[in-house]
């Protein structure tokens, strides 16, 4: 019950932290709170959880898919690597936001990149920096 209780807290500040991303003010207030008290508390989850996961984590194998899987086999383990996801896609979504207000780019181009990355991480981080790049060598040549 506890891991559920974990995963369930997880997601919920994963998803508070992404809605106030999307539709919440760009102001600096709000970006510390999206940080602290959504990226912070996940990764101060992700502490707390990886400490009570350690042993299990100290005699992975994290060299093999084997090790790996053996380590994702238990709640807790699962619900770690779920929060690490998490807190991971989060911070990085805050960035591509910040750096889109900066390159001029609105709201409406940035929800579908944001939400990409909400769903697939990498794919989303990937889309962010093709899209940037145009902006970004033409903010460095002036």
């Amino acid at each position: 019950m506890l891991w559920q209780s974990l995963f369930f807290f997880a997601n919920n500040v994963a998803l508070i932290g992404w809605a106030l991303l999307l539709v919440g003010p760009r102001s600096p207030r709000m970006a510390a709170i999206i940080l602290y008290f959504g990226v912070g508390l996940l990764c101060l989850a992700y502490a707390a959880m990886f400490v009570a996961q350690f042993d299990a984590i100290v005699a992975g194998d994290f060299l093999s898919i084997k090790g790996i899987r053996a380590l994702f086999q238990s709640d807790g383990g699962v619900v770690l690597g779920w929060t690490h996801y998490l807190a991971f896609d989060l911070f990085i979504g805050q960035w591509i936001a910040k750096d889109a207000d900066h390159k001029g780019f609105s709201r409406w181009v940035q929800a579908p990149i944001l939400l990409l990355t909400l769903l697939a991480g990498p794919i989303g981080l990937l889309i962010w920096l093709f899209i940037r790049e145009r902006r970004a060598r033409a903010a460095a040549k002036a």
